[in-house]
């Protein structure tokens, strides 16, 4: 081993990682150090450009699997020439992600990078929401409704090319349709999207009159919205490719539908039963009824047996809301809320006085489980 090799300093001691790093570990490591030292946040500073080379170098070895073989078994001798500074090579020729790193922090890409090259102009379309309200029974039941909407269509004018002679854009002269312009930075040459031309290489020199060189116009547009059965407040359809345009011929954007349901005045959703709570009379909680109550269908009957205490809870199955997209139905809850009377005449209270003489009720303290259940009843 040479002795140019014996006094460099151990790649992993370098970027300060273990010997069993990984190419996450390596890269997370030699991103922090680049951000330290690199030259443009470091002007005149030899060391610093030193130091940079020196953490690039080992960024390079240790991340190529053959090269990091070669210097785990033999040190800087098996990688001797391999690209380093002074050594004949470019040290940046083989970094196929310098793009990723160092694109964050100074927006360019080094040449020999994965990220350059020209980009498309062709541009996905906007995605669209529009805002629905709809009736509690439409949410259960399901209905078609048209919805109303501001939409970017292509310009008829110009077929949406955005030029008033429909030829299109033409080449962008200040980066000759590369759609960058490349730099020398320092020590090695970067490549910048050009600003021209946004990075797509052409440029409209001719816009339409009619878009203004967008090639989409606004129009409001109306769709027929089918609301499936079983839908919840908040839920959200997708329409793929019925929001804006693309703008030279790019594929249109989605629209999202947000639905907002109307609450009901009897009734309250839990997931996919429906839950109501029915007032019934002293004399139908005490001795038994059938009786009628509401559903989202008509009415239905309902027995009450005697006995019946507020608060008791009867399910009545199928009652519910259907499944969204799939078969059955929730249930419907019904609780019922014995009522006492505030007001009552002379009769009443007489017989209600005779009444009371024949029932005994031992006014001893309640229950714990008792208690949590007359306040949930009245909670």
């Amino acid at each position: 081993m040479s002795s140019s090799n014996t006094m460099k300093a151990d790649y992993y001691e370098v970027l300060g990682v273990a010997r069993t790093a990984n190419d996450q570990e390596l890269k997370v490591a030699y991103r922090k150090l680049a951000m330290q030292f690199h030259p443009d946040r470091n002007p005149g500073d030899k060391a610093a450009e030193e130091k940079f080379k020196e953490c690039s170098e080992a960024y390079q070895v240790l991340t190529d699997s053959d090269k990091r073989a070669a210097y785990d078994r033999f040190g800087h001798a098996g990688v001797s020439g391999a690209g380093a500074p002074g050594a004949g090579g470019n040290p940046f020729v083989d970094f196929q992600d310098l793009g990723d790193i160092f694109g964050d922090l100074f927006g360019f890409n080094v040449g020999g990078g994965r990220s350059g090259g020209r980009g498309s102009r062709a541009q996905k379309g906007r995605d669209i929401r529009a805002d629905v309200t709809i009736e509690f029974e439409d949410a259960v039941f399901g209905k078609e409704v048209q919805v109303k909407f501001r939409r970017m269509e292509g310009c008829p004018d110009c077929k949406s090319t955005g030029t008033a002679s429909g030829r299109g854009p033409s080449t962008c002269q200040q980066c000759q349709g590369r759609g960058q312009v490349r730099y020398q930075q320092g020590f090695f040459s970067v490549a910048r999207t050009c600003n021209a031309c946004g990075g797509s290489g052409q440029m409209i020199t001719d816009p339409c009159p009619g878009c203004r060189g967008e090639g989409r116009v606004e129009h409001q547009h109306t769709i027929a919205v089918n609301i499936p059965a079983g839908v919840e407040d908040g839920t959200r359809i997708r329409y793929q490719g019925e929001g804006d345009a693309g703008r030279f011929g790019g594929p249109s954007g989605d629209l999202y539908v947000a639905l907002t349901v109307k609450p009901h005045a009897f009734f309250e959703r839990d997931g996919n039963n429906l839950h109501c709570v029915i007032p019934i009379s002293f004399t139908q909680a005490a001795l038994g009824d059938d009786i009628q109550i509401q559903t989202l269908e008509g009415d239905t009957a309902l027995k009450v047996p005697e006995g019946t205490q507020s608060g008791t809870q009867f399910r009545l199955r199928g009652k519910g809301v259907p499944y969204l997209n799939e078969h059955g139905r929730g249930d419907m809850v019904v609780q019922v809320a014995v009522q006492t009377p505030k007001k009552l005449t002379r009769v009443q209270k007489e017989l209600l006085k005779q009444l009371g003489e024949t029932l005994t009720v031992e006014n001893a303290p309640a229950s714990r489980g008792l208690f949590d259940k007359v306040k949930e009843i009245f909670s």
